[in-house]
């Protein structure tokens, strides 16, 4: 237990650090544009951080819960293979739904689905490596 919960900190502070090295660079700015009429004019980032470690003790918590179903006899496979399906899921059709409800230019949904690739790999590797069910 005490391994899932340094895990689940440790993945939620690398959200918050990777959501920032994703969203706040000066390319992605540029491309995030397309959204400044409706994006916020201030952050709070004490509720993203909030958020980023409640994402990670789920996200740690869903690796657990899937390991046995997962594709591959190692960790590092198993953690590429929730990586691919955390970013279907959470990147892909949130990236397709975007693309249907607004004019979002091509270069802006590409980098969404690259970047959230890299996340969501870095994520399931370090899940990979250290969570084991019954831990």
């Amino acid at each position: 237990m005490l391994g899932y919960i340094i895990v689940s900190v440790v993945s939620g502070i690398l959200f918050a650090i990777l959501d920032g090295l994703i969203n706040a660079n000066p390319f992605a700015q540029r491309l995030y544009a397309v959204y400044k009429p409706i994006a916020r004019t201030s952050l709070n980032p004490l509720a993203g951080i909030v958020i980023d470690l409640v994402f990670g003790f789920v996200m740690a918590g869903v690796f657990l819960l899937l390991h046995a179903s997962l594709p591959g006899e190692t960790g590092l496979v198993k953690g590429v293979s929730f990586a691919f399906l955390a970013w279907f899921f959470r990147v892909v059709m949130y990236t397709a739904s975007q693309w249907v409800m607004f004019n979002v230019p091509a270069q802006t949904s590409l980098y969404s689905l690259i970047a959230g690739l890299g996340e969501m790999l870095i994520l399931g590797v370090l899940y990979g490596l250290t969570l084991k069910p019954g831990m």
